[in-house]
């Protein structure tokens, strides 16, 4: 099977209702972030996904929500 760029994946998940889950690197890259920045993000309550392996795992879709409810808190 042919490596899927993210695009692709979640076109293809999103056909049966699911998102695929990013890294810790790939959240940095999709945010332009450092890592410090994802792991004050997570201290702060940023939805991390549970795994059944070491690592971090970050549903885009949960991640955008919490960024748009912290955004909201601040120019409340």
């Amino acid at each position: 099977m042919a490596t899927q760029t993210l695009a692709e994946r979640t076109e293809t998940l999103a056909a049966v209702g699911l998102s695929p889950l990013l890294t810790t690197a790939q959240l940095m890259a999709l945010y332009g972030v450092s890592n410090w920045t994802v792991n004050e993000w997570v201290k702060r309550g940023c939805p991390v996904e549970p795994t059944a392996f070491r690592g971090r795992r970050f549903n885009p879709d949960r991640v955008r929500t919490w960024m748009a409810e912290q955004s909201a808190q601040l120019s409340a």
